[in-house]
């Protein structure tokens, strides 16, 4: 990445709304951003209608736990890859314009190095894009480093930002992805709202 495209990458992230894990934004105009560490983010991107997409999952696909209906599917690639490409074409886009870009996998969770999960990630959203014809024309994968990721939804371009894998982003990754797998935990709260 050269100067100016640091430049532009800064000025995106500044109004680029930031997608955590399991989440996924569709935009025409607003930047979208996100942080990875051993997660994966796809973004799609339809030339025609200047339509941008990204999302972040955590692993490859959903396995359903006994007991555990309210686990956020959206955290699995399968089910994330599947919202994303929906959400663009109810959007307008259509499939045989998408090509995608896609970043992350990275080892930088030192507790998460011995099941290869960034490895599964990248694999997974390779044979995904590969299975729905969608090209991957461009990448960064693996090695021992975090992502900034921002995707301008007017062009296309997403702008990937490595950082050495310091203690302190290791640590900063790792807590969010605990945040969010503690927050799956807790039990859902009662509600007063009765579905009929």
């Amino acid at each position: 990445m050269n100067s100016d495209d640091n430049l532009i990458g800064r000025e995106l992230e500044r109004s680029a709304q930031v997608i955590m894990p399991g989440g996924w934004a569709v935009e025409r105009e607003r930047p979208v951003a996100t942080l990875l560490g051993s997660c994966v983010a796809v973004a799609l991107y339809d030339p025609a209608v200047k339509l941008g997409g990204l999302n972040h999952f955590m692993l490859p696909r959903f396995e359903r736990v006994a007991g555990r209906d309210d686990v956020d599917a959206l955290l699995a690639g399968d089910y994330s890859m599947e919202a994303l490409l929906n959400a663009m074409l109810v959007r307008g886009a259509k499939k045989a314009r998408l090509v995608a870009k896609a970043f992350g996998g990275g080892m930088v969770v030192s507790s998460l190095d011995r099941s290869q999960i960034g490895q599964r990630n990248v694999e997974f959203a390779r044979d995904w894009l590969g299975r729905e014809g969608i090209p991957l024309v461009a990448s960064d994968f693996l090695g021992h480093c975090s992502r900034k990721v921002v995707l301008d939804p007017r062009s296309g371009d997403v702008f990937c930002k490595r950082a050495a894998s310091s203690l302190a982003i290791s640590q900063r990754i790792e807590s969010q992805e605990q945040v969010y797998a503690a927050s799956l935990a807790q039990p859902p709260k009662k509600s007063n709202i009765e579905l009929f």
